[in-house]
């Protein structure tokens, strides 16, 4: 059983414990109100009230073995559903540590050339230190959008989004009409569609 499969497995294991629960219930009542035949001293019906009784033991007797069968059934449907369950915590973590372990390993290409970038400051060319550094922001941000980051969309002249975007102060602009972004403070974004991070933003009024 593994961690893609289908939520289906486990609603099917609750029903059968809760059948198994149903049934065993229903036959220990059984057994329990199951009739017991008493033969009064001298009755003349002895032999019939005897046979009487001699059914009635036997069913109580198919009863408690049908109940002993569900509660068996019982204990076993809960045992496959807690190993199902631990499977299911034990595959979640490993996903999360393979998860972490990709964004990792594709990160170690953009530490390289950061190290790269910074050789040149050691010889004070700063021309070649800001281009080394340009490159690796830019691929720093394409290994992040290759895992599902994107940025808010956010410049001056936008509108503002309170869905998307923060607005740390209101100020009065003569470029851009009131509601909309005249700066940018902080860059918000994206992961996977969802908002990781709203964008700061000055706001005219």
């Amino acid at each position: 059983m593994t961690l893609n499969e289908p939520w289906a497995t486990r609603a099917r294991l609750r029903d059968a414990l809760a059948e198994a629960a149903a049934s065993y219930a229903s036959a220990e009542a059984a057994a329990s109100d199951a009739p017991r035949a008493e033969v009064a001293p001298g009755d003349q019906s002895a032999t019939g009230a005897a046979t009487e009784d001699d059914r009635h033991a036997a069913r109580l007797h198919t009863v408690a073995a049908e109940r002993d069968q569900y509660l068996d059934h019982l204990q076993r449907l809960k045992a496959e559903f807690e190993n199902y369950r631990k499977r299911v915590q034990r595959d979640n973590e490993a996903l999360v540590l393979r998860a972490g372990e990709g964004v990792i390993e594709s990160l170690l290409p953009v530490v390289d050339n950061m190290q790269r970038a910074l050789e040149p400051a050691e010889r004070h060319e700063e021309g070649q230190l800001i281009k080394g550094v340009e490159l690796v922001a830019g691929q720093l941000r394409s290994v992040l959008e290759g895992h599902g980051l994107d940025e808010v969309p956010a410049a001056p002249g936008l509108p503002f989004d309170p869905s998307v975007h923060e607005a740390v102060v209101a100020q009065e602009s003569d470029e851009y009409s009131e509601g909309m972004i005249s700066a940018v403070l902080e860059p918000g974004y994206l992961l996977h569609g969802r908002l990781l991070r709203p964008a700061r933003v000055i706001v005219a009024r």
